[in-house]
């Protein structure tokens, strides 16, 4: 009868769960989700460090622009050849500082095209963001490619025709803020627009898109073209819509192109 009797075991001490490094217990989840909230404040005060960088450098070049101000205000008055109306007292100093916001925006466009793919590429390896920072010279080089393609090439027809369209009833006698605001929005967004292929480019290097996705989504490409254009341009008259969308299908199929050459060498890269 005594061997009926099972033997007391020693009992085992009460250990805490195992923990990962970071210190959350792995047997089972958290519950009040304070990790989630924690990465949540992490991506937005990398956000906040991002923006103000970008911010501080627009700021700079925008003090650079204004020095230079009167020149660069004598120069995009080329096209128009007359004196601005200002029909406001302020419409002057609005017209001097939009022309020094659009040059600091020149000036500051590498550091603010570096921020913004370090923001929405985290995690980037050393080969990747050698490939991000060697890309912003060449970065640079097409905005002023594409500023320089709006300004000889879409401006001078797009002012013939808005000057002389019904010249026997409409008089044309432009405003500083009008005027301006029309030469420098297609300025800048056909910079930024000039810049797109090589970014595509950078980002199938890294695997972040493929030339199918681009291809398949063709129909979307030419509704956000026309989207754009209507955008950038203040008038929705089909010749100055088409003085847009055109350049802009058209760098959608050069980046199609760079994306299949990134694809490759993506692909023999890791063979």
């Amino acid at each position: 009868m005594v061997s009926g009797l099972k033997t007391p075991q020693p009992s085992r001490p009460n250990l805490p769960p195992p923990q990962s490094p970071n210190g959350v217990n792995e047997a089972e989840p958290p519950g009040d989700g304070h990790e989630a909230v924690m990465g949540f404040f992490d991506h937005l005060n990398e956000l906040r460090s991002r923006l103000t960088k970008a911010v501080l450098a627009l700021v700079i070049g925008t003090a650079i622009g204004a020095v230079f101000g009167a020149q660069i205000l004598t120069f995009l008055k080329q096209p128009y050849a007359e004196r601005f109306t200002a029909l406001g007292p302020t419409d002057s100093v609005v017209a001097y500082f939009r022309v020094s916001l659009l040059a600091g925006a020149i000036l500051s466009i590498p550091i603010i095209t570096y921020q913004l793919l370090m923001f929405i590429l985290p995690g980037l390896t050393k080969r990747e963001r050698r490939f991000v920072v060697s890309s912003l010279p060449a970065i640079t080089v097409l905005f002023l490619v594409g500023a320089a393609f709006a300004w000889v090439i879409l401006i001078p027809p797009a002012l013939n025709f808005l000057s002389t369209f019904q010249s026997d009833i409409f008089k044309a006698e432009w405003t500083a803020d009008l005027y301006l605001s029309f030469v420098t929005a297609l300025v800048f967004w056909m910079g930024v627009a000039f810049e797109t292929p090589l970014v595509m480019f950078i980002l199938s290097l890294i695997n972040m898109v493929n030339a199918g996705v681009l291809i398949r989504n063709w129909r979307i490409a030419i509704i956000g073209a026309a989207v754009a254009a209507a955008l950038i341009t203040p008038t929705v008259d089909p010749v100055n819509m088409a003085l847009v969308i055109v350049p802009l299908l058209a760098l959608y199929v050069l980046s199609i192109g760079l994306v299949m050459i990134g694809s490759r060498i993506n692909r023999a890269q890791a063979a």
